[in-house]
């Protein structure tokens, strides 16, 4: 049998809007448990930031968390839900839990967005925060000479990082247009603290060249010399082609809710985010969502969004409506920011017939282009029935053949045939 766990509140996620969410929450007399995959909290935005603090406002946060009798169950992800208000979770030490609640805040935040071209499951081309991951985990970057590429601010972000660590980057490669990117500047430089954070990003990357209007074609390997590994990439800037050397292509473009827990709970989705109202209450009573799961909108969003489902959840709504004027204008800058950085046509024929959508199960575009719907593609290709369980395809299917990707069914994540035993043992009673 599973361990038993009991708690008023449960927070899905230890990033941003979750810990705000319960720091909104405590001295209210509930119980609070913030439940994270990872062995610290913190999300990704704020990853190693408890091991080697770096950014202020996350070791504030993080301060303020740990000054609640809030309970962390680090290292622990949802896998299943047998009954209404329990959630089964397995431990990275092979265990299970049961956790049941009265309530549940959802701030399960985002991931990466892949685009396919040419040559992308190369070695070494990686995400850009996955890139960045890995070396706050440990990766030698050093001399490495590094690409990064896609469109978003997290591209200065992990280019600002990988500097500081002593790689060598080569090129930012934004895909955005100038005028659009002039226009955001206004937006930019109406905030003071705004400009403070882009200034000291431009600060960071003197000497890095910055390109827009640009991004990767295509990804080389050494081939010549027997080795499948990254040796190049291949840019367009408008109508020019160009090549780099590089040991390392960090790409990234823009972000991915994280929306599948949600929907295995009956949340109602629209256009790919969770449904919440003014109050961050999903179409689930008394569950309530915050953060980049309800739409990409960056920390300040998050964090406010964290409180308002914190204070709420815990009974505090005239609270809570006190900051609705705080969350309409970060709203207003995160709407400019997706707008600017919006994924140009070109990115859809960037593929060729044998190029890999599905990496998981080795699914060409040809082969998908043959399918009317993501349904049938998965029947007849196994398209995002792999490991990944369409994290990675499913996103980039969407965008590339407007396919809807909806189908969600337990286990949300891969768990032991131990974990899923607990499932029947569970609804059974036994």
């Amino acid at each position: 049998m599973p361990e038993r766990h009991t708690t008023d509140l449960l927070i899905v996620g230890a990033g941003p809007a979750g810990i705000a969410a319960a720091v909104a929450a405590a001295g209210t007399q509930q119980r609070i448990t913030i439940l994270d995959d990872n062995p610290h909290p913190g999300g990704q935005i704020w990853r190693g930031e408890t091991q080697t603090p770096g950014d202020a406002a996350a070791a504030e946060w993080l301060k303020r968390v740990r000054a609640t009798d809030a309970q962390f169950l680090n290292g622990a992800r949802i896998f299943a839900q047998p009954d209404g208000k329990t959630v089964l979770a397995e431990t990275a030490a092979g265990g299970t839990l049961a956790i049941s609640f009265q309530k549940l805040i959802l701030a399960t935040g985002a991931r990466e967005r892949f685009i396919p071209f040419p040559g992308w499951t190369l070695p070494n081309v990686l995400g850009a925060g996955g890139l960045q991951a890995l070396v706050k985990s440990g990766l030698p970057i050093t001399g490495k000479r590094v690409v990064v590429a896609g469109t978003g601010p997290l591209l200065l972000a992990v280019a600002a990082y990988l500097k500081k660590r002593g790689a060598q980057v080569l090129l930012i490669a934004e895909q955005a247009p100038f005028t659009k990117l002039m226009s955001f500047g206004v937006q930019v430089m109406r905030s003071a603290s705004k400009l403070k954070q882009a200034l000291a990003l431009k600060l960071q990357l003197r000497g890095v060249p910055q390109r827009f209007n640009c991004w990767p074609v295509a990804a080389h390997s050494d081939a010549a010399h027997g080795q499948e590994r990254l040796a190049g990439v291949t840019l367009r800037q408008g109508a020019r082609a160009f090549e780099v050397a590089c040991d390392y292509l960090a790409c990234g473009f823009h972000l991915v809710p994280n929306v599948e827990l949600a929907a295995l709970l009956g949340c109602a989705l629209r256009d790919g985010c969770v449904v919440a109202d003014e109050f961050q209450q999903t179409s689930v009573p008394d569950f309530f969502c915050a953060g980049e799961s309800t739409g990409i909108g960056g920390v300040e969003v998050a964090l406010v969004e964290g409180q308002i489902a914190g204070l709420v959840a815990s009974g505090q709504h005239h609270a809570a409506r006190e900051l609705f004027p705080a969350r309409a204008a970060a709203q207003q800058f995160a709407d400019a920011l997706n707008h600017a950085f919006a994924l140009r046509p070109e990115l859809k024929r960037l593929l060729q017939a044998d190029t890999l959508v599905c990496r998981c199960e080795d699914v060409s575009f040809a082969r998908l282009q043959a399918q009317p719907d993501w349904r049938t593609a998965k029947l007849h290709t196994r398209c995002g029935m792999g490991p990944c369980q369409g994290r990675i395809c499913g996103p980039a299917v969407e965008f590339l053949l407007g396919w809807q990707v909806a189908s969600v069914r337990p286990p949300v994540f891969p768990a032991s045939i131990g974990s899923l035993a607990q499932i029947s043992s569970l609804t059974s009673g036994e």
